[in-house]
């Protein structure tokens, strides 16, 4: 791979079928990474555009056969970080748990609620304990340059006013949600539904990676009386619009990149691990320090 000349961005793109073939890329290579936490959801497509790089991972595997309880969440943000992302950007299909927000709109959500209960949350554990702040999970920066681009590219995107919640509703699924659900999360003041950005933004916040999302809403969930229930027929209809925008955002996105030299990110998130960690050096397990060689590289060179 050719090094990039003009930025010190490394953006990763979380996301579907579609995302990875953008017109332009430059040195464009299907790379397969190892971690100790298993496989990741596919190779990572490595390439670079007008200076930045870029790091383009299937969630799904293409071909989509991983359901998002099955997603090996650990092992895709460890194989990031060694794939060298400074920043990863998360592309997600959700279905709208409110009426202004509709089908083919965009939504930069920057709160999560976790309803999951069958995946690895944490990099941490046993030999290492650490907890980190997931106070305001999205990165404030990445999140506000990812809306502005898709408004460029032509999407009504709804943002958070100052100091407002915009929260994401992340279940287990495979299901989609019962009425009884749906209506439920809407009374909790829940923006979104979906079922793949948890634990993800989680991790990685633990492996010091700014994270924000891109919520491209495909259908009403199952609340909306003047809309038919939530099924795949309809979901993939409206993707396929959306993911057209969301390239058109993410090409928009790398030419702001390429122009605006990266600085530390004003929220702390890359030197986050130097407030979390509990475990003092001589009672860490080698082991798991070993496992945690990617993700807390810069945290554990200092000693």
């Amino acid at each position: 791979m050719t090094n990039s000349k003009n930025s010190q961005w490394t953006l990763g793109v979380l996301g579907g079928s579609g995302l990875y073939d953008l017109e332009g890329l430059e040195n464009p290579e299907w790379v397969s990474i190892d971690t100790p936490w298993g496989a990741p959801s596919d190779d990572i497509l490595f390439a670079e555009m007008n200076g930045v790089r870029l790091r383009f991972l299937p969630r799904h595997g293409r071909g989509h056969a991983l359901a998002p309880s099955d997603v090996n969440y650990r092992a895709n943000i460890d194989a990031l970080k060694r794939a060298g992302c400074t920043d990863l950007l998360s592309i997600s299909a959700v279905g709208s748990l409110q009426a202004d927000y509709a089908p083919g709109d965009f939504v930069m959500v920057n709160q999560f609620i976790d309803r999951t209960f069958a995946r690895e949350k944490s990099f941490f554990g046993e030999g290492c304990v650490a907890h980190v702040s997931v106070a305001d999970p999205v990165c404030v920066r990445l999140s506000g340059l990812a809306g502005d681009a898709a408004i460029r590219a032509g999407v009504k995107v709804h943002r958070p006013d100052a100091g407002a919640l915009m929260t994401y509703l992340a279940m287990e699924g495979p299901q989609f949600s019962t009425k009884a659900e749906s209506h439920m999360y809407r009374q909790w003041g829940c923006d979104v539904i979906g079922m793949t950005n948890m634990p993800e933004a989680k991790l990685a916040r633990e492996a010091e990676l700014p994270y924000a999302t891109i919520a491209m809403v495909t259908d009403f969930d199952c609340w909306h009386e003047g809309h038919g229930n939530v099924d795949v027929a309809s979901v993939i209809a409206v993707m396929q619009k959306n993911s057209a925008m969301a390239q058109t955002a993410i090409l928009d996105l790398i030419e702001t990149l390429a122009k605006i030299p990266r600085t530390a990110c004003p929220s702390g998130i890359d030197t986050n691990l130097d407030v979390a960690v509990i475990t003092p050096p001589q009672a860490r397990d080698p082991k798991r320090m070993a496992m945690l060689d990617a993700v807390a590289k810069r945290y554990l060179a200092q000693g």
